[in-house]
């Protein structure tokens, strides 16, 4: 046992000699002092074949460690000490020295460096009883603690359960030292690319870009991009332009339409030399000085079609191209009077008689007339007058379509009226009362009517200014129960009109 201690101290010394040696640590030396106890089968004398004993025993562990990621260990422990067990009290007890030999993962839970560091671990492992040569698999898993005492030295303690597969589990405790040493390359932005092949050894990248950063991810280091924060193109330095014509968006007035730099990245689609959004005819190449349209003329009135309101028709330059027959500066298409100059307010027509009726909608457009007469002069009282006598004047027949001739002098001044105004029309309708057939009634009352109509065309009123009905018995105006009544019905009456 001394020789075991003193080989202990002879390490440790050795170990914290090194140490100024491990500044980077990527491996890992540990040598601890251990305690164990397990169940182990008894002596193979024949009567204790089938009989189990506990076992306590002390000896010595070392184990060597390699980083393999930040804070994650493989370690490879070898332990070997010395058990003694018995069966019950009636067996001497007996020495056996016994040997493992493992695999573990172990995980540093706090950075390299830190005064306490707790460590976990599982792995597989294996047991020899070298005396009686038996052998058994084991899965070791534990919790341990490391305390720094100099930059790469650690005070550490271990206890570890050992599950076996032949009934053999049992607890290892140990306390020893952990020493780390091997150089690691440095990575002082931790982006995982040593600094020797670390472009931008001060700023965490990425290894496709020889550690140097990419925040737009487009392929172009930050410090070689012009726009660090956009994804562009290497052939513009990183900045987008998202049009595809050498052109920056930034510096890109359509940065949506491939254009060429003298219009700074907008396009002149017809090569004519003005930007499509300064030309008037973007797809056809014409003179600056036609607003990028060529000069054509198809009407001929020396006004180019790009700026002719009508370009197949000839117009003066004043409408636009657009012809204007009577000069009134209201073109024909617009102008409810084409043929007579008049007034731009009222579409082109005037006001001959000066009624304030324009001539397009004046029924008398040489005779002043109020609007609410269509522009004509009204009847005067007394032709007024002569018209509502006519519809108590007029006298037939009895029962025929003969009139009186007590009834041509009312006729021939009704006539007189209507040559003399001559935009009015007559409407003639003739009625009955309700005595005899009332088909003999209706034809009576159409064939007076007609009589009327046919005394006015004698005496010069136009047949296409008058319209002649019969009505029968139909409106009657007075009571057909008196003979007052029944005279008031038998009628003709005049309607005189302006259409």
């Amino acid at each position: 046992m001394k020789q075991i201690l003193s080989s202990f101290c002879l390490v440790l010394a050795l170990l914290c000699i090194q140490q100024e040696a491990f500044a980077q640590p990527t491996h890992g030396f540990t040598f601890r002092q251990i305690f164990y106890n397990y169940t182990v089968p008894s002596p193979a004398w024949s009567d204790w074949t089938d009989v189990w004993a506990q076992a306590d025993g002390r000896g010595i562990e070392m184990s060597y460690s390699r980083r393999i990621q930040k804070n994650t260990y493989l370690v490879f422990p070898f332990k070997v000490g010395i058990a003694n067990y018995a069966k019950g009290d009636e067996a001497p007890t007996r020495d056996k020295l016994m040997g493992n030999l493992d695999v573990l993962l172990q995980n540093n839970l706090f950075k390299h460096g830190n005064v306490l560091n707790p460590t976990i671990h599982l792995g597989i492992g294996s047991t020899w009883n070298t005396d009686d040569n038996q052998f058994d698999f084991n899965i070791p898993a534990g919790l341990g603690l490391n305390l720094r005492l100099m930059e790469n030295v650690y005070l550490n303690v271990q206890s570890q359960y050992r599950f076996s597969i032949e009934k053999r589990d049992g607890w290892h405790h140990g306390a020893g030292f952990v020493v780390y040493f091997g150089e690691e390359k440095k990575d002082r932005d931790g982006d995982g690319i040593t600094d020797e092949l670390d472009k931008c050894p001060d700023v965490p990248g990425i290894a496709s870009l020889m550690g140097c950063p990419d925040r737009d991810g487009d392929g172009i280091t930050d410090l070689e991009d012009k726009c660090p924060d956009v994804a562009g193109v290497p052939a513009l330095a990183g900045c987008p332009d998202r049009d595809g014509d050498g052109i920056t968006d930034a510096d890109d007035s359509c940065p949506d339409e491939k254009g060429v730099p003298a219009f700074n990245g907008c396009p002149d689609t017809d090569s004519d030399g003005i930007a499509d959004q300064n030309d008037k005819c973007p797809k056809e190449a014409g003179p600056a000085s036609n607003q990028g349209c060529p000069i054509r003329d198809r009407d001929g009135d020396g006004i180019a079609d790009a700026d002719d309101a009508c370009p197949s028709e000839k117009g003066p330059v004043a409408t636009k191209g657009c012809p204007d027959r009577d000069g009134d500066l209201v073109i024909d298409k617009e102008d409810a009077c084409p043929d007579q100059k008049g007034s731009t307010a009222h579409k082109g027509c005037p006001d001959t008689d000066g009624d304030g009726v324009y001539d397009n909608e004046d029924r008398c457009i040489t005779q002043a007339g109020p609007a609410s007469n269509k522009g004509c002069p009204e009847l005067k009282k007394e032709e007024k007058a002569m018209v509502e006598l006519a519809v108590k004047a007029v006298q037939f027949e009895t029962g025929k379509a003969v009139l009186l001739a007590s009834s041509t002098k009312i006729l021939d001044d009704v006539a007189g009226i209507l040559v003399r105004n001559t935009a009015y029309s007559l409407n003639i309708g003739g009625h009955t009362d309700n005595v005899g057939d009332d088909k003999m009634n209706q034809v009576l009352s159409e064939k007076r009517a007609k009589a009327v109509f046919d005394y006015l065309v004698g005496k010069g009123v136009a047949a296409i200014r008058m319209t002649s009905a019969g009505y029968g018995e139909t409106k009657p105006k007075g009571d057909n129960k008196t003979k007052a009544g029944r005279d008031l019905n038998r009628r003709v009456e005049f309607d005189l009109f302006i259409k």
